[in-house]
């Protein structure tokens, strides 16, 4: 029996899929979203989902369309179950100097990481708070809390998104909705990183680079935890910060 939907926007072959993969083992009906050009691949990790015994749909969502997010939500809801679990993991980590930072990126870059968040948990609170319960959690990057050069775009989003997160867990958590906010700091294994570090191997090998399905557990267990101890904020890190 399913323990009800869990919803997760924004999944690839890294984190988010990951992410998937841990709530499905754990008996959840799993949805996830990608822009509708990368559809193919999201079902193929649907696929996966479904090979090692768990429930899995994939759903071609642009995140950024108010109408797009309202009907994703309420088809979850009329056809799969009730949503447990949401999972905002859009990244938009894109780098450009400041001289070269355009409205236009800066704009789709909040649009990506802060916007889209912004329309997930509210969706998620509609639907929650009338039940009395469930888990909305963000994802964040070392962006949230700290802006570094050549990231004025992506540190805005994600510090925008983390205020967004901060002002729904205290309007929320007394209506039994946990809001958590996911820091990651630090580089995850994956295309990203592996395009821009030609010793990811070596630093994977070292566990110098974070592995996504270790990340993952950490999603589940804030999941889990009883009300009179969650957790908002987590710092999830290397144990070699520097490298």
């Amino acid at each position: 029996m399913s323990k009800g939907a869990c919803l997760v926007v924004g999944v690839g072959d890294g984190l988010g899929g990951a992410i998937s993969k841990a709530f499905a083992a754990e008996g959840y009906a799993v949805c996830m979203t990608r822009r509708p050009r990368n559809l193919p691949e999201l079902e193929r990790i649907a696929g996966e989902i479904r090979d090692a015994g768990g429930e899995a749909h994939a759903f071609g969502v642009d995140a950024r369309e108010e109408d797009e997010v309202v009907a994703l939500f309420e088809r979850i809801e009329r056809e799969i179950g009730p949503l447990e679990v949401v999972v905002f993991n859009i990244g938009a980590n894109v780098r450009f100097g400041i001289r070269e930072t355009t409205a236009r990126v800066f704009t789709k870059v909040w649009e990506m990481a802060c916007f889209a968040g912004f329309l997930a948990g509210r969706e998620a609170a509609k639907h929650m708070v009338p039940r009395g319960r469930g888990t909305i959690l963000f994802t964040g990057a070392t962006a949230s809390v700290r802006g570094r050069e050549g990231f004025s775009a992506f540190a805005a989003a994600k510090h925008g998104l983390r205020a967004v997160a901060q002002s729904m867990a205290r309007e929320l958590g007394p209506q039994g909705i946990h809001v958590a906010h996911i820091v990651v700091d630090g580089g995850i294994d994956g295309v990203f990183i592996r395009q821009n570090r030609p010793n990811a191997d070596e630093l994977l090998a070292e566990d110098a680079i974070l592995r996504p399905e270790e990340i993952a557990q950490s999603y589940v267990a804030v999941h889990r935890q009883g009300r009179s101890a969650w957790t908002h904020e987590l710092d999830v890190r290397p144990w070699k910060e520097s490298w």
